[in-house]
């Protein structure tokens, strides 16, 4: 089923843009109290959360996508545009801040419940540890991705969802999505198998050095999702600094840029590229071979499978004709 033909069979509740206590005085579902083990954390959960603070915009689409916006009572730190399925729900939820709010912001809110998609939403020098939240009484989530796994994959995406249905008593969904998910990357790697591999340089950031993802990244695996290959693979992380030497001399037919906001736009980091007579004779230089994702796009969460097509898409624009 398509991913918004899903979120209109599965949002129910309260339409309150606050979010409320909809689901407060509702009947707990099967299968609760439920326990969690999260990145050294382990938690009980007697009922579903019912007020519930996003930080980042990964999480935040990961619960809308399961049709949660009831519990929703907070966002913050939209990090690109949002899937325009999602967008009229995203509005209704209240921003709490453009990055990461304080501590004091969110318990304004006043959550039971606060997900955090990078390790910086429970930033211990900023007074928003998870212990901190614990011992006001609220619970904490944060994507698996930042919990110091050696390297990340698809099989971490549909896990996180799975966890998320798991916490909000709503299994169902998070299967069903899932298998939404997953079919939308097995039509992509059907129309490229068998073309030849495309390389591809991931262009994060940077000037003096290239920041890139290395071979533990989700990236790196939707790349070859896509039909193509990180020239960078064998880089020991998530991510890291490469040399513009090194870019040269891996020939990267394609350049993969990540946009998102505070680190430049996408014209500005192409004109860039295209700028440096060091890498004009790079293949992707040459011919002017951009594919830009989201950042969001490459992150555990919901978007990861429409990555996986729009990168092929850009590798192999000869199978979607």
């Amino acid at each position: 089923m398509a991913l918004s033909s899903m979120l209109l069979t599965t949002a129910c509740g309260s339409s309150d843009a606050s979010g409320g206590d909809a689901k407060a005085t509702a009947a707990v579902p099967a299968g609760f109290p439920v326990t969690i083990g999260n990145c050294g954390v382990r938690t009980t959960y007697d009922k579903p959360p019912s007020r519930v603070v996003t930080i980042h915009q990964h999480p935040a689409e990961l619960m809308l996508a399961l049709g949660l916006e009831d519990r929703m009572v907070g966002t913050a730190f939209p990090d690109s545009a949002v899937l325009p399925e999602l967008k009229k729900s995203y509005e209704a939820i209240p921003e709490l801040a453009r990055r990461e709010p304080s501590f004091e912001k969110i318990l304004d809110a006043e959550p039971d419940f606060v997900y955090g998609g990078y390790g910086s939403a429970f930033a211990e020098n900023e007074g928003r540890s998870r212990k901190a939240f614990a011992d006001a009484g609220i619970d904490t989530h944060l994507n698996r991705e930042y919990c110091g796994r050696k390297r990340v994959t698809m099989k971490d995406t549909y896990d996180e969802i799975r966890t998320i249905g798991k916490i909000f008593g709503v299994p169902d969904r998070a299967d069903e999505l899932v298998a939404d998910l997953q079919a939308r990357v097995d039509k992509t790697t059907t129309a490229v198998k068998g073309m030849p591999q495309v390389s591809v340089f991931v262009y994060d950031s940077g000037d003096k050095s290239a920041f890139t993802a290395g071979g533990k990244s989700l990236g790196t695996e939707l790349v070859r999702l896509a039909g193509g290959t990180n020239v960078f693979a064998d880089l020991d992380d998530v991510f890291g600094d490469v040399s513009w030497e090194q870019v040269v001399e891996r020939k990267p037919e394609v350049i993969a840029v990540y946009d998102y906001a505070g680190a430049g736009s996408v014209r500005e980091k192409k004109e860039f590229l295209l700028s440096q007579p060091a890498l004009a004779d790079v293949p992707a230089i040459r011919n002017k071979r951009f594919v830009v994702l989201p950042l969001t796009a490459t992150l555990v969460g919901i978007r990861s499978a429409y990555a996986v097509e729009d990168l092929a898409r850009g590798l192999h624009p000869e199978s979607f004709r």
